[in-house]
């Protein structure tokens, strides 16, 4: 009688009404880039597939997001709408890896996921609970980039798991749904959640507030036309190996081993710079190991990277949708000198940092999210050209969190790709240490575990270099 109210009072809910930002990322939707943000969680112990889908049930499943698909009018756009026929059973599955498959029947599994698309016309949300016969277990989340961006979907994690084994699945015992269910009473307690357990991610919250009370905010606004003309006019992108003109369906995950952020802030205080920069500069580095390998030092050239940067103020913690701008940074590459390419990614970091193109970026996409399909697909090849990959960084919380009562020992992510962008990096701590993800288009690159290895080459390296000088 309650799930027949239920389905009653759903089909009463008035529609919504897709942002511009997140209607702008429904569309870059495409059979050889999906939009899709996919993330594990991994486990030392069985995870329980009943609790696990308890746990959403009474944590994930009252948003109205997730039980919300998107439905098209021809005159009004995209809108969110009640699943009139909304079951969790689909969107919960049972996988199994065999003895023997080990991390590379991992990554094959979540390869596999990358390239599968979801059904539309569902609630654009899945999870896979992955049983491993060597021990052990994962959860694979994958979530359409319309639902949210990475910091709305780190909500949705922490509103998912729990400080201890033994915490009670009941919402309100969490702080974090009972944000996402009642934003203006739960903001306070998440808050100071936030800022206990992830100190990095509520300082990159608090920026756009900042940004709006700065003072010099006028002369971010003065430089928009600028930053706009820049953006329009930039040049394309140099050609490398990770250049198409067409990508194919098949995408490959690989992701880095574990380093602990004291070491990486040990380098830093060495070399300076931020752990970001010490990440991305090695990164850079590994890179340009991969191709001299393949394709001499002619194939070692610059080439840009979109990052995503937050726009959200701390008060809409709780909103999900697209609040981020992106910047184009050039990769040093060519550099071979890994002090020198540190030196030149910081310059070029803190020029980004001055800049108005990540809040002119939004405006962009909130236009283009608006636009005819086609004006918006002619804006897309001219944008998409001028980059090659996407490069994020989502601090995650700095203790180990349980899900559906197991510890989990690790989060990885994969940042989606637009258009003809065929390589993304991902950087992502937990609990005292980091790990990269990086994927790739199989038809360009195949073996993108061996990006990962040329990183720990170049990470290696780097921190001799610190301890020397």
């Amino acid at each position: 009688m309650h799930e027949v109210a239920q389905a009653g009072a759903e089909a009463r809910t008035p529609s919504v009404r897709l942002s511009g930002p997140d209607s702008f990322w429904l569309r870059m939707d495409h059979p050889t880039n999906l939009m899709m943000i996919n993330g594990v969680l991994l486990f030392d112990e069985p995870l329980d597939f009943d609790r696990v889908r308890e746990v959403l049930a009474r944590r994930l499943a009252p948003l109205r997001r997730f039980r919300d698909r998107i439905v098209h009018s021809a005159r009004g756009g995209p809108h969110w709408e009640p699943d009139p026929s909304f079951d969790l059973h689909r969107h919960v599955k049972r996988e199994s890896l065999p003895a023997g498959a080990g991390e590379k029947g991992l990554r094959d599994l979540v390869s596999r996921k990358m390239s599968e698309p979801l059904d539309r016309e569902r609630p654009l949300w899945q999870f896979h609970v992955v049983e491993i016969a060597d021990g052990g277990s994962a959860l694979i989340g994958r979530f359409h980039h319309c639902l949210g961006d990475g910091f709305g979907l780190m909500m949705v994690m922490l509103a998912l798991t729990d400080a201890g084994p033994d915490d009670p699945i009941e919402p309100r015992a969490n702080p974090f749904v009972d944000l996402l269910l009642r934003a203006e009473t739960g903001f306070e307690a998440a808050w100071r959640r936030v800022e206990e357990i992830m100190p990095e991610g509520a300082r990159l919250m608090s920026k756009p507030a900042q940004m709006l009370a700065s003072a010099a905010l006028w002369r971010k606004t003065a430089g928009s036309a600028w930053a706009l003309a820049r953006l329009t006019f930039r040049s394309p992108d140099s050609k490398t190996a990770f250049s198409a003109p067409r990508l194919g369906v098949d995408k490959r995950a690989a992701w880095s081993r574990a380093i602990t952020l004291d070491e990486v802030r040990a380098v830093r205080d060495g070399l300076g710079g931020t752990v970001n920069d010490i990440l991305l500069s090695c990164m850079a580095g590994g890179i340009r190991r991969y191709l001299l390998e393949r394709h001499g030092e002619a194939g070692c050239k610059d080439f840009r990277a979109t990052v995503p940067v937050n726009l959200r103020p701390m008060r809409q913690l709780a909103e999900m949708g697209n609040e981020f701008g992106l910047v184009y940074l050039s990769l040093p590459v060519g550099i071979g000198d890994p002090l020198a390419r540190l030196a030149e990614l910081r310059r070029r970091m803190e020029a980004l940092k001055r800049s108005a193109e990540a809040p002119v970026t939004l405006w962009v996409m909130s236009l283009m999210g608006r636009m005819p399909a086609p004006a918006q697909r002619a804006l897309v090849r001219l944008f998409a050209s001028k980059a090659t990959a996407v490069m994020t960084n989502v601090p995650g919380p700095n203790r180990t969190l349980y899900l559906a009562g197991r510890a989990v020992r690790d989060m990885l992510f994969w940042v989606p790709r637009s258009a003809r962008l065929s390589l993304g990096v991902s950087i992502m701590s937990y609990a005292g240490h980091v790990r990269m993800g990086v994927a790739t288009d199989a038809g360009l690159v195949p073996d993108p575990e061996r990006i990962v290895e040329a990183f720990h080459g170049e990470f290696d390296a780097v921190r001799e270099l610190s301890r020397t000088r």
